[in-house]
């Protein structure tokens, strides 16, 4: 029995799944802005997705039927839908990628169970440890996502100048201060000007060497 041959598509005729992403260039751009365009997509993140995902899948036979800049226009929206504060996305791969590392998890288990030797046994209980703790990890990221931590920030008090804080207790330099004048009025029976007693000590030595004159003068007469 003849097989039928199958009919292979010309690049004229095979329109999808497109595996080529083009950057458009307008008529009147030039060299420079050519290449600054190509450089700005070459870094873009969902290029970059695009890459690793390319070499995950190639592999896998799920590559042939991707339709590349569908791809592309796909991971845009989803960051776009981030920058809108919308992370359904977001908190679906997480949810998603836990339950993947809860049956990594006890397949690594199962298997390091299984093992009669000690080394086999260590290395898959070792990376079953592994994947349970980024498994919790992924679900502390999800729950920090859906409750945000509260945050208290005190508010500084800063005034023009000194100030101080009394807490219903007078301070000890108040104290001491208070001390020392109820001490000097007890001896005195008044508060003592110290402007006026410098005044005075200055008169007492002018007078003294005024008198001091006099005596030399008198002694000579």
């Amino acid at each position: 029995m003849a097989s039928k041959q199958k009919k292979t598509a010309t690049p004229e005729t095979k329109k999808f799944p497109r595996k080529e992403v083009q950057v458009f260039l307008e008529k009147g751009d030039s060299d420079e802005m050519a290449a600054r365009k190509m450089t700005a997509f070459m870094t873009t993140p969902e290029l970059a997705a695009l890459r690793v995902m390319r070499g995950a899948e190639q592999k896998s036979g799920n590559w042939e039927d991707i339709d590349v800049p569908a791809l592309m226009d796909q991971l845009r929206d989803q960051a776009s839908a981030v920058s809108r504060g919308d992370l359904t996305q977001a908190e679906a791969m997480l949810m998603n990628q836990a339950t993947a590392l809860q049956s990594l998890f006890a397949r690594l288990a199962e298997r390091g169970m299984g093992c009669d030797s000690a080394p086999a046994f260590e290395v898959n209980m070792r990376m079953a440890l592994r994947a349970q703790n980024q498994f919790r990890a992924t679900l502390e990221t999800l729950a920090a996502i859906k409750n945000p931590p509260v945050i208290f920030a005190k508010q500084a008090n800063i005034a023009n100048g000194q100030q101080q804080i009394n807490n219903g207790a007078p301070s000890r330099a108040l104290e001491s201060e208070s001390q020392q004048s109820k001490l000097l009025e007890a001896q005195h029976g008044e508060w003592l000007d110290t402007g006026t007693a410098g005044a005075a000590i200055g008169v007492d030595k002018a007078m003294a060497a005024v008198g001091e004159i006099d005596r030399a003068e008198n002694n000579r007469g």
